[in-house]
């Protein structure tokens, strides 16, 4: 498969560290082989050479042995390990150590880290071979449900939840993956037309693409849990994206106009509602008033003249000083005139206040 590797490098990570010990060791078996080749030794130049050369080939048979013997585990990630090609076991994060010489081969999955994979552009330095864009702009262009043409962009993010299963249930599961996720765009797309596509359905489709891409990656245990589906750039072929943008910009201008219509709608409707409703209700104030005067003066005039049919001598002079305690005050000068008095004019002075004034 494309992810095993012999050396425990794989596509997400890099090669583990050389622990010191085992450049300590391999100076000691250099400095053996310095002093077997410099001559020391009593069994001839011939024996010396044979156990020189022996030695060195034992040694680096062990070297090679020591160097494939351990490995080093990320801290988000997993390490498969194959016995013969016969799956053994999973190893948590950390340094551990192996049959060498390619009889335990171990594969490093990370399963902490979020994966992605992107349709219709790639981003630059992707160690992932499956993350960028494989067909270019081919698997953009998608047939929405009215007919139409639409380059469409979108990003898958994912994990993987089980290695096993990644690793040995379906053969390439990054090429699967982009396959399905490709396959269920078209289908959501194909069944909305381009100005949901483009406006008010993104959402929608997200939601949706990401349903049907878990149940796909289910069924075909592929291991894999789908995080989060999340479309970008939305536009129309090239050939009529100029055209496609002044529709849009029509579309626009239009909504910017009925948007001010009802602003000024609900500027003064609502002033005009309320000024109506404050004028009934002050019609309706004075009406309630006018009747209770009316009542209360009916009821005043009723009780006035049942004490009148009582003592109508009593009550008409009652009446009389009521009223000349209303009037008189608001009366400047004043002239009291006696019954008996035949004629007022020798006292009254008309000309004294004009008189006064000069």
């Amino acid at each position: 498969m494309s992810f095993q590797n012999n050396d425990s490098t794989t596509q997400w990570g890099s090669r583990p560290q050389t622990p010191p010990d085992l450049e300590q060791i391999l100076e000691r078996a250099i400095d053996r082989l310095k002093g077997i080749f410099s001559g020391g030794g009593s069994g001839g130049k011939d024996g010396g050479g044979s156990k020189g050369v022996f030695a060195f080939f034992a040694l680096f048979f062990i070297g090679i042995s020591l160097w494939s013997a351990y490995y080093t585990v990320p801290s988000d990630s997993v390490a498969v390990v194959q016995r013969f090609g016969m799956y053994l076991k999973e190893v948590p994060p950390g340094l551990h150590f192996k049959l060498p010489l390619g009889i335990d081969r171990t594969t490093v999955v990370p399963v902490k880290r979020q994966l992605k994979q992107e349709f219709g552009f790639a981003t630059p330095g992707a160690r992932d071979p499956y993350q960028g864009a494989r067909n270019g702009s081919r698997e953009t262009q998608m047939v929405t449900g009215d007919l139409n043409a639409a380059l469409v962009e979108w990003v898958v993010q994912y994990r993987i939840s089980d290695p096993v299963k990644f690793l040995f249930e379906v053969r390439e599961p990054g090429d699967t993956l982009r396959s399905v996720s490709e396959s269920v765009m078209r289908e959501v797309v194909g069944d909305r037309t381009v100005d949901e596509v483009i406006t008010i359905g993104r959402q929608e489709i997200e939601v949706e693409a990401l349903v049907k891409m878990q149940e796909l990656s289910t069924k075909y245990v592929m291991g894999i849990s789908i995080d989060q589906v999340q479309l970008k750039n939305i536009n129309p072929p090239k050939p009529v994206q100029e055209s496609f943008n002044e529709v849009n910009q029509a579309q626009q201008s239009k909504e910017k106009l009925i948007n001010e219509a009802r602003r000024e709608y609900n500027k003064v409707i609502p002033l005009a509602e309320g000024e109506k409703d404050q004028r009934i209700r002050e019609a309706d104030g004075y009406r309630l008033k006018r009747i209770n005067e009316a009542e209360g003066d009916v009821a005043r005039f009723n009780a006035l003249f049942a004490e009148y049919t009582k003592a109508p001598e009593v009550t008409r002079r009652r009446i009389y000083i009521e009223t000349m305690q209303e009037v008189m005050p608001n009366i400047e000068s004043k002239i009291l005139v006696d019954d008996g008095v035949r004629g007022i004019l020798p006292l009254l002075n008309l000309d004294g206040k004009k008189g006064q004034q000069q």
